[in-house]
């Protein structure tokens, strides 16, 4: 346990991210909260954090290889790609 996700995005199209992610986030049973500046996702799974993405930033998120919500979390970070520019890294 403690597996942890590390990420740095830069969401250059914010709006149409946030769009985009409502819908997946619906989609796949996630909880989505748009909190303005940034957006919260709600896993739903036990030992599973939320994940916070702003626009521009840095973070981590402790999945602890809780599936499916640790495998979602790395389609969501690697998807921002399309919107923008995301690193993601795992320990």
């Amino acid at each position: 346990m403690g597996h942890t996700v590390y990420y740095r995005v830069h969401i250059e199209r914010w709006e149409d991210f946030k769009v985009f992610l409502e819908g997946v986030c619906g989609g796949v049973g996630l909880g989505f909260f748009d909190k303005g500046d940034s957006v919260l996702i709600e896993p739903g799974c036990p030992l599973v954090e939320p994940l916070e993405l702003k626009r521009m930033g840095s973070g981590f998120v402790k999945t602890n290889l809780v599936e499916p919500c640790h495998s979602l979390y790395l389609l969501i970070l690697h998807s921002i790609s399309s919107f923008g520019s995301a690193s993601v890294w795992e320990d």
